[in-house]
């Protein structure tokens, strides 16, 4: 881990610098656009305190310094556990269950975003509706760090997504409404590998910020704990023989990369839960699970799975809807409310369903 951390800390630092307010006043572009090298290690840092697992929106305590706040509730999972060893807190704007496609924040929580010294976000267009209050922030001199470009991104062709966003089913690459698009699939958090890379970047962006050199340690420990959760994950799904996967949107395909899945069909041919397939598209779907024998469609808990229910009534025998938590965390009680449970849970449900 040597190595990953080093790098992790390189990239960190510049990520930083390039998503200050001065570089987006300058290049005019979207927070997720650098992929670029980086610059020398920040200082070593302390031994930290040992780590937990707080979810995503926990209470504040005003004693506590705030030093981040982040969008999505898998990723302010990850960032809270580091803030908590480090001594600080993490705020999560979105809360359980909420579209980051669509989500819309508060005056209160922009306000927030502006006061914090650390913006962290997934980045690659995921969090859409969010984006604006973002940039604002950060041309009033917020730092933001955006994730998901710098843990080595897939593309839309290497996940077998489309690149529609606009929900109307056709591809977005000459919408003029999606310039600055960033191309890459933004699901990354679901391959579990990348949220340990994600945990090095983000301790030492911290420590970076707040001159809290714990933060980087807390960051390295995180991570060496998520590549033991990934390989927990590769042993939970070991047994699975039947390896093809049809998901209720085009979310799993890190997930499929990574832990040796192939995805076959989608209910919604796209990345946008708002899309609506067309009666062919539906067809089709139904063919392809027919095809490949698809005991089970995995849907998003929280969406409706009206349209998977009909796909599921068409097929000539009994296939199961499985609802995973795909873009947020569970509430008390689920199995998911950290990111490591969300994982875990995942996995045991895909294998239960893929194994039965």
């Amino acid at each position: 881990m040597q190595t990953t951390t080093t790098t992790a800390r390189r990239t960190a630092a510049r990520a930083i610098a390039l998503l200050g307010a001065s570089a987006l006043a300058l290049a005019g572009c979207s927070l997720t656009d650098d992929l670029g090298q980086a610059p020398a290690d920040p200082t070593n840092a302390a031994t930290p305190t040992a780590s937990a697992e707080p979810t995503a929106t926990s209470l504040p305590d005003d004693d506590v310094p705030l030093v981040a706040v982040v969008s999505t509730t898998p990723l302010g999972s990850v960032v809270g556990q580091i803030a908590e060893c480090g001594g600080g807190r993490a705020e999560t704007i979105m809360g359980i269950g909420d579209d980051p496609h669509s989500f819309q924040p508060s005056s209160a929580q922009v306000a927030e975003m502006a006061n914090a010294p650390l913006i962290v976000i997934s980045g690659m267009d995921l969090e859409g509706s969010l984006i604006s209050a973002v940039e604002s922030a950060a041309l009033d001199g917020a730092n933001v760090l955006a994730i998901g470009p710098l843990v080595d991104p897939l593309t839309f062709d290497e996940t077998g997504g489309s690149h529609d966003h606009d929900g109307d089913g056709t591809p977005d690459h000459d919408d003029e409404t999606h310039e600055h698009d960033s191309g890459y699939d933004p699901h990354w958090w679901l391959d579990a590998s990348r949220m340990a890379t994600a945990a090095a970047l983000i301790g030492d962006a911290l420590a970076e910020e707040t001159g809290g050199a714990a933060f980087a340690e807390c960051g390295a420990q995180l991570s060496e704990e998520l590549l033991t959760l990934d390989a927990e994950i590769t042993e939970i799904l070991a047994g699975v023989e039947h390896r093809e996967l049809v998901t209720d949107h085009q979310a799993f395909g890190y997930f499929a990369a990574r832990y040796d899945f192939e995805i076959v069909g989608a209910v919604i041919p796209s990345l946008n839960t708002d899309a609506e397939p067309s009666s062919a598209d539906l067809a089709e779907l139904v063919h392809i699970i027919e095809e490949h024998q698809v005991a089970a469609i995995f849907a998003n808990v929280g969406a409706t799975t009206a349209l998977a229910d009909a796909v599921a009534e068409e097929v000539g025998f009994d296939v199961q809807i499985v609802p995973l938590y795909t873009e947020s965390l569970g509430p008390a009680g689920s199995g998911a409310e950290t990111y490591q449970d969300m994982m875990r849970t995942n996995a045991h449900l895909i294998a239960d369903a893929l194994e039965g």
